[in-house]
């Protein structure tokens, strides 16, 4: 008996963890498909609530050119 609510036991862990990949998957793929957008709207907010003007470079940017000017470390190196 003891053995039989052990597995159900094993079952509902694993059942939890693949829950827990399928969300994770699931928000780094809408990140990866809005984080222009994302980054564009919280570079609004804080050119409004303060004159930033990093904030205001962000719109000229794309994700895809940042990571493209990253070394491995995750540092920019273009110096933008």
């Amino acid at each position: 008996m003891k053995l039989r609510r052990h597995r159900r036991k094993g079952q509902a862990i694993v059942e939890y963890i693949i829950i827990i990949v399928i969300v994770a998957v699931a928000a780094l793929t809408v990140m990866g498909l809005f984080s222009d957008r994302i980054r564009t709207i919280i570079a609004g907010v804080a050119s409004t609530f303060g004159d930033n003007k990093a904030a205001a470079e962000v719109d000229n940017n794309k994700s895809a050119d940042i990571l493209k000017n990253m070394d491995k470390d995750g540092i920019d190196i273009s110096g933008e």
